[in-house]
């Protein structure tokens, strides 16, 4: 069906958006509601937003590795999509597990915003900078080795909780700093918040941070049409060799990878590290080709690295968040 006639067709429809319940998922909401609205000419009501609490959001007081990692904020979601209870749900994209209930698809991506870490400190503008033995605290096992990477004396600690929690847990010296995606710090108005802002080269994010995914369910051609007008094109590219740069390295949360793509001339670019949990040994890489080849980009550059990581190269043991 053409936008244009579906549009049409919308007015007067109602639809239901599933989302988690934190803030920074409302506000995220909040925006694909508003993009979709002024793409199709839609009432303020026309689309309700449903939050729904995952397990993810259960477990504050362990990091997210040892109950499953992965899936954990995205389960309730899908749930909810396969009994018909919305007609999509919307995720921070590196929350997304790289392989997905057989029914339920990635519709696209809003635009991507800035992908990098900002570091957060009362004490230093940068974690080099932070005084010897200084606690971090985390709940990030890639941000956690990419700190010990740099600075194998700082002590990291556990810091779960939503963004303004682990900014109020700062504020109040319960640890010297910490790391937190800058797309959300912007998305809730906080980006002031931020003391620096870490290059992606030296702090590669997670796969797919920054980015606002849809999921849908498998083959709901009306609601795939209805989301069109408002994905990006470049963004869906780019975390497309993320993911598959991911998936091959069986990435989930005990395993401390980060990789970061951009479009540009009509190529994908990847650059991808993965790192011992405590930060002691890394091993990256960079891979580009043509943009529809993105995904044989991202394998390419997984498997270029298996084939460099010795045998037990990861051990969750030794990993520096407690």
């Amino acid at each position: 069906m053409p936008i244009s006639s579906l549009s049409q067709s919308c007015q007067g429809s109602r639809f239901r958006l599933g989302t988690r319940g934190s803030p920074l998922a409302l506000a995220q909401s909040h925006e694909v509601r508003t993009r979709l609205n002024e793409a199709h000419g839609l009432a303020p009501g026309a689309i309700e937003i449903i939050a729904i609490k995952t397990s993810g959001d259960k477990i504050l007081n362990q990091p997210l590795s040892e109950p499953g990692g992965k899936g954990l904020f995205t389960k309730e979601l899908d749930i909810a999509l396969l009994n018909d209870e919305i007609e999509f749900a919307v995720h921070s994209a590196k929350d997304l597990p790289t392989v997905l209930p057989a029914s339920v698809t990635i519709a696209g991506y809003l635009p991507r915003e800035d992908a990098r870490d900002a570091w957060i400190s009362p004490h230093a503008d940068h974690p080099q900078k932070l005084s010897p033995g200084s606690l971090v605290g985390t709940a990030s096992l890639r941000r956690a080795a990419l700190l010990k990477r740099l600075r194998p004396d700082i002590r990291i600690e556990l810091l779960r909780g939503n963004v303004e929690t682990r900014l109020e847990k700062i504020a109040r010296g319960e640890a010297a700093g910490t790391l937190l995606a800058l797309a959300g710090l912007k998305r809730l108005g906080l980006a002031t918040r931020a003391t620096a802002l870490l290059d992606t080269r030296d702090f590669p994010p997670a796969a797919g941070q920054g980015a606002i995914a849809i999921t849908m369910r498998n083959g709901d051609e009306t609601i795939r049409t209805f989301l069109a007008p408002i994905l990006d094109e470049n963004t869906f590219i780019a975390l497309a060799a993320e993911r598959a740069f991911l998936k091959i390295l069986d990435g989930s949360c005990k395993t401390p990878i980060g990789a970061h793509a951009c479009v540009e001339d009509g190529r994908v670019r990847l650059h991808g590290i993965v790192l011992k949990p405590d930060g002691s040994q890394f091993y990256e890489t960079e891979s580009s080709g043509p943009i529809r080849e993105a995904v044989k980009v991202g394998e390419g550059a997984a498997e270029e690295l298996l084939g460099q990581i010795p045998t037990g190269f990861f051990d969750t043991a030794s990993s520096p968040v407690p």
